[in-house]
């Protein structure tokens, strides 16, 4: 599941190694245009529904974040 997400973060920028960051929205890496295209990737992909409620920096600041987020939104089906 960790390397299908970080195939979506490498397509969004190819630019920048995800896996090795831990501050991927303070550090500017991710903005705010990133956080939609990637919610929508990750609902398709992970079959769930990222809501408001979620849009929060502190779960798309790393890849272990929003894989915490996946998780736990797949075990709330």
């Amino acid at each position: 599941m960790e390397k299908k997400l970080l195939a979506i973060l490498t397509e969004l920028n190819p630019d920048v190694d995800f896996a090795g960051e831990e501050n991927l929205i303070a550090d500017g890496l991710l903005d705010s245009f990133d956080i939609i295209a990637l919610v929508g990737e990750l609902n398709d992909t992970f079959d769930i529904e990222i809501g408001l409620e979620h849009l929060l920096p502190e779960n798309f600041n790393s890849v272990a974040a929003m894989m915490k987020l996946i998780k736990k939104l797949q075990a709330e089906r």
